[in-house]
C-alpha cells in the first residue's frame, strides 16, 4: 500500500493568542513538549511512512517555517497554497498532486496541531485504515469517543449495527456529521452511545476523491480539473487564477457531510485538538491544588489556574480557575470557561487596525 500523508498547516491559531500570531501561529509552537507541534505530527509518523511521503500544505510565508522545522521531508513535497481558502481547496491542491504522482495512492489528511499520546497505537490504526480506504471505495475517518458533552467539537453520527471488520479493527457506517451541538444536544449525542468527536482525520484513496467530488460537490469538480490541468502544465498562473475564483469551505462542509459511505474508526488513541488555552491543564504538569505553570511562580491560595510566563515569576493570590499568559507585547487574562472567546480579541485587534499585535 502506497500510503501519503498530508499535513495541513495553514491555521492561524487565534484561541492561543497572545502566543500564537500570525508570523508563529500554533503549529510552530513548542506548547506541548520541546518540539512544535507540527515536528510532533510529523515525528509520530516516521514508523509508518517515510519522510518522502509526507507532504505538508500551507501558505508561502509559513511554508518557509517548515523547511527549517522539517528538513527531512523533501522540498516538493512542501505545498504551497496560493491563496489561504479553507480545509477544502488544500486538499483538492494536496490530493492532486498525489494524484498525478500515484492515483492508486492514499491519501490521509492530518491537522498539524493536534495531540495523540499513543502513537504506536494510532499509528496500527492508521495502517488499518488506509487498507479500509482501498476497500469499497469509501472515505474513511477516525470518531473520538467523547469524555464530555463538548460544545466545541462536531460529531459523527454511526451505525453500531452496521460495521466491518478489516486488519484487526472494526469500521462502522457513519450515518451523518453533526455540527457543534448545544450543551443539551451534547448531552443527548452522549447518552445515545453512538455519537464520537469528529477528529478533523480524512482518509481517501487519490483516484477516488474526483469521483467523490464530482458526484457529492459537482460546485467543486470543475475547480478541480482545472487544478490537475494547472499542475500537469506546470503553470502557477493558471493555479493562482483557480485559486481566486474557488469558493472558500471546509473539507468537512463541502464534502464529509455529504458524501457516502464513510467509515469511521474508533480513535481511541490519547487524541486532543489542543483546541484552546484549557485543554493544556490536562496535558501540562500540574501542582497538588490543579494549577499548571510555565515559568517561576508564587501561588497561594489559588486552585485550577494556568500560567504560561517563562522567564518571569508570576504571584497569584486567592484566585481560581484563571488562564494567565503573558508575552512581551500582550497579556491575556481569561477565566477558563471563557477561552474559546479569545479569537474574538482577534477579530476586534484587526478591526481596530493593532496590525502589530496580529
Amino acid at each position: 500500500m502506497d500510503i501519503r500523508a498530508v499535513i495541513m498547516a495553514g491555521g492561524v491559531g487565534t484561541r492561543f493568542w497572545p502566543l500564537s500570531r500570525k508570523q508563529k501561529p500554533k503549529q510552530f509552537l513548542p506548547i506541548i513538549s520541546d518540539r512544535t507541534m507540527i515536528e510532533e505530527t510529523a515525528h509520530r509518523l516516521l514508523p509508518l511512512i517515510s519522510p518522502s511521503q509526507i507532504y505538508t500544505i500551507a501558505n508561502r510565508s509559513q511554508t518557509k517555517t517548515i523547511t527549517k522545522l522539517l528538513p527531512q521531508i523533501p522540498d516538493e513535497n512542501l505545498l504551497v497554497e496560493p491563496k489561504g481558502k479553507n480545509t477544502a481547496p488544500s486538499l483538492m491542491l494536496a490530493t492532486a498532486v498525489i494524484y498525478l504522482q500515484n492515483p492508486e495512492a492514499v491519501v490521509i489528511a492530518l491537522p498539524a496541531d493536534h495531540l495523540i499520546k499513543d502513537a504506536a497505537r494510532f499509528l496500527k490504526k492508521l495502517e488499518a485504515a488506509g487498507q479500509a480506504a482501498l476497500e469499497g471505495t469509501p472515505i474513511v475517518t477516525f470518531g473520538i469517543p467523547p469524555s464530555s458533552p463538548s460544545t466545541g467539537y462536531g460529531y459523527i453520527q454511526f451505525s453500531p449495527q452496521d460495521s466491518t471488520e478489516l486488519s484487526g479493527e472494526t469500521f462502522f457506517s457513519v450515518e451523518k456529521f453533526k455540527e457543534k451541538p448545544g450543551l443539551e444536544q451534547a448531552k443527548e449525542f452522549l447518552d445515545a452511545g453512538n455519537y464520537f468527536w469528529n477528529s478533523g482525520m480524512f482518509l481517501w484513496q487519490a483516484k477516488t476523491f474526483p469521483i467523490k467530488l464530482e458526484q457529492y460537490a459537482p460546485e467543486l469538480f470543475p475547480f478541480w480539473k482545472k487544478i490537475v490541468k494547472a499542475l500537469e502544465a506546470k503553470q502557477e498562473s493558471l493555479l493562482i487564477s483557480v485559486f481566486d475564483d474557488i469558493p472558500s469551505v471546509s473539507i468537512d462542509y463541502a464534502l464529509m457531510e455529504r458524501v457516502q459511505p464513510v467509515w469511521m474508526c474508533r480513535g481511541d488513541f490519547g487524541w486532543s485538538d489542543v483546541g484552546a488555552w484549557s485543554s493544556l491543564s490536562d496535558l501540562w504538569a500540574k501542582d497538588d491544588r490543579g494549577n499548571a505553570l510555565r515559568g517561576d511562580g508564587m501561588l497561594l491560595d489559588s486552585t485550577n489556574c494556568l500560567v504560561h510566563n517563562p522567564g518571569k515569576i508570576t504571584a497569584l493570590v486567592g484566585v481560581e480557575d484563571l488562564i494567565i499568559v503573558d508575552t512581551e507585547d500582550a497579556l491575556l487574562v481569561c477565566r477558563k470557561d471563557c477561552d474559546q472567546k479569545v479569537k474574538q480579541i482577534v477579530k476586534h485587534l484587526d478591526k481596530r487596525g493593532k496590525k502589530e499585535y496580529l
